[in-house]
């Protein structure tokens, strides 16, 4: 149909890297297939929202969006409105009961059959409903990068076996699949050759990848194979799971200039009994063990955690010792979030469901001992000069900004700096940047003299 190759299409992916990678998977089929893709969702004429079903927070945030486009087509501004992700997985019947404005509602193991669904869609009126195994959802494909253009998120694994008591994700998402290593090498040099000095990689758990491909952890030679790409400046991993952290996983980053040392390690607590009840592997010593060996090894390294407050059964005293669990092992970078009950998970049934508003006010408390372990270790850098890339320029402040090696994108802190006054920087490029001070967690600092 003719038509059909003047049809803009714009995407919303909300939650986390992974389902971004999927969502550019899908606007790269949209693309090769005639669709103009436009980077204003509200300027389109087929809207996919890419959904988040993960917790309480991203699922209402994902019914917002597609209410809010569903607003739009009745005013006759767009024509059809797509749903997919892990909100449209996991809740199949009651998305397309609770929102019938919505033209097409498909799982993620029909994320490769997004083209034919709207244009049959288009041909006629209706709700659409198109579901399959979990274990269609390709793994690889061509990709309309949505992020920065000298970054990209490869993912190199899906879905996840921990079964962790909280989390709904080995439901919606199916069993761990590691993707083989010729095809993520490949990409990689793919994304390198159109410009890309960035590769951060992720998956539900990066550190197990290849246990189902090769029988064991081989994220450690997906490194060593990755770091000799030419153009790589940065590579770097997320979801780093602490009993998976080996030696030669530690070994092989310090070996190689452009695999940052950034270990993601999401502990979600330090209190043995709570981890049990979490189903977590390992205890508060193996943690602690982990953080030592990464340390001494590569004593610059920079370590992120992620926390839950006030899971179920979390008495004061514990949370206590969480607390000061944060106070003393000084992560470069932590989150916190409060514990959210998920239909479906162990963990929401167990008894002693902690008050809303305690938990969130828990996850304060260790955000703000957070602040000020991350506010003492960013003073101590003032007066150093870090290798930043240039991310863009802050009109309002005039001055640029960007990140150093121990930040993530889209997570961590950033760096703002001044330069020469009519200087024109290049997104993307490296440069030298001399520290002065900090303000509110940020590093300020000017472009230091060659």
């Amino acid at each position: 149909m003719v038509i059909m190759m003047t049809l803009r299409v714009g995407m919303v992916s909300l939650g986390c890297p992974k389902n971004q990678v999927d969502a550019e998977m899908i606007l790269a089929q949209f693309a090769e297939a005639g669709y103009e893709i436009t980077g204003d969702a509200g300027l389109a004429d087929i809207v996919i929202v890419n959904t988040c079903g993960f917790i309480e927070d991203a699922k209402t945030e994902s019914i917002e969006n597609i209410l809010e486009f569903c607003t739009l087509k009745a005013e006759g501004r767009i024509k059809r409105v797509v749903v997919t992700g892990c909100l449209a997985e996991r809740y199949r019947d009651e998305v397309a009961k609770e929102i019938p404005e919505a033209d097409v509602i498909a799982g993620i193991g029909c994320n490769h059959q997004l083209v034919a669904l709207v244009e049959e869609s288009l041909e006629k009126e209706g709700q659409l409903c198109r579901y399959g195994a979990k274990e269609a959802l390709p793994l690889s494909g061509n990709r309309v990068l949505t992020t920065l253009p000298f970054f990209a998120y490869v993912k190199i694994a899906e879905g996840c076996d921990n079964c962790c008591s909280y989390c709904a994700i080995p439901a919606i998402r199916g069993r761990y699949r590691s993707r083989a290593k010729e095809e993520i090498l490949e990409e990689a040099e793919k994304l390198a050759k159109g410009g890309v000095t960035e590769l951060v990689l992720v998956a539900q758990d990066t550190t197990r990848y290849g246990e189902d491909l090769y029988e064991n952890y081989r994220l450690a030679d997906l490194l060593e194979e990755l770091a000799k790409i030419p153009g790589l400046h940065w590579i770097r991993t997320l979801y780093n799971y602490p009993e998976r952290i080996t030696d030669k996983l530690i070994d092989t980053v310090a070996a190689h200039e452009n695999l940052v040392p950034y270990f993601d390690i999401p502990i979600q607590h330090c209190c043995d009994e709570i981890l049990a009840r979490m189903n977590r592997r390992g205890d508060r010593a193996m943690i602690e063990d982990v953080v030592k060996r990464i340390r001494a090894k590569i004593p610059h390294a920079t370590l992120r955690t992620t926390l839950i407050a006030g899971f179920p059964g979390e008495t004061k005293g514990q949370f206590g010792e969480l607390a000061r669990f944060v106070q003393e092992m000084k992560f470069d970078r932590l989150g916190c979030f409060a514990y959210s009950p998920e239909e479906g998970t162990p963990a929401a049934e167990l008894p002693g469901q902690v008050p809303d508003e305690e938990k969130r006010r828990r996850a304060d408390i260790i955000m703000d001992e957070q602040m000020t372990v991350l506010e003492r270790k960013q003073q101590k850098l003032v007066g150093k000069t870090l290798e930043v890339v240039v991310e863009g320029y802050d009109r309002y402040a005039e001055c640029f900004f960007g990140r150093s090696a121990m930040d993530a994108p889209d997570i961590d802190t950033k760096v703002f700096f001044d330069a020469p006054k009519g200087m024109q920087m290049k997104l993307g490029s490296y440069v030298k940047v001399k520290m002065n001070e900090v303000v509110e967690g940020d590093l300020m600092g000017e472009l230091a003299e060659e």
